[in-house]
């Protein structure tokens, strides 16, 4: 049994990587060998969130019961990319579940208690939101217990080259070809670029390198 380990929070504008950075928490961590799910809050319905979070019961006619990801992660992490963007309502269900581990699905009064990490992602202000009333100082305190602040790329410069071979290996891997090393011309390049759209950017680039040629 994996014991409970205090929330995350990172911040940092949009596109540096806050979802790799997630990661490596993750499996830097006892629990790597759990899943790592992620979550983003600001790309569904409200309602859609919810489910896919909590899971539902599907007590109604034809509707299937569903694990959510809190359920899926079981001994893992749940990665919960824009938390900003939650409504207050979920923001409630979710500082409940901070609280003691449990949870209700959906349309169900049962009580499910798993035991997930939770790492929290966003480029608000989230203590200029709370001074607004939109997101909930209680919930903030819970998730804010590790913050870490991720800087974009061009104040990293010593991450743009791994992170580079990073994403090249992991492209490469899924089209089981070899990696291969950048020049040192490539590898000038990048430093002297200053990644606008950071490691998104970054990506981007890795994945036209790695890209056959209109010639396969």
């Amino acid at each position: 049994m994996y014991k409970r380990q205090a929330p995350i929070l990172i911040t940092g504008e949009t596109g540096t990587g806050k979802e790799l950075l997630a990661r490596a928490c993750h499996y830097a961590s006892n629990r790597s060998v759990k899943p790592f799910i992620a979550l983003s809050c600001a790309s569904l319905p409200d309602d859609v969130a919810e489910s896919e979070l909590f899971g539902y019961a599907g007590y109604e006619e034809n509707a299937a019961p569903k694990r959510g990801v809190l359920e899926q992660a079981d001994g893992g992490t749940v990665f919960l990319d824009e938390v900003g963007e939650m409504s207050t309502q979920l923001q409630t269900k979710l500082l409940r579940f901070l609280q003691d581990g449990t949870f209700r699905k959906v349309g169900d009064e049962n009580e499910v208690k798993v035991n997930v990490r939770i790492v929290a992602a966003t480029q608000k202000d989230l203590p200029a939101m709370v001074q607004e009333g939109v997101f909930r100082e209680d919930l903030y305190y819970r998730l804010n217990v590790f913050p870490l602040t991720w800087a974009p790329l061009d104040k990293r410069p010593g991450d743009i080259v791994p992170l580079a071979e990073h994403l090249v290996a992991r492209h490469r891997g899924k089209q089981g070809a070899a990696t291969l090393g950048f020049s040192s011309s490539a590898r000038s390049k990048m430093l002297q670029h200053n990644w606008p759209g950071n490691v998104r950017e970054l990506e981007n680039v890795c994945l036209l390198y790695t890209s056959p040629s209109p010639r396969d």
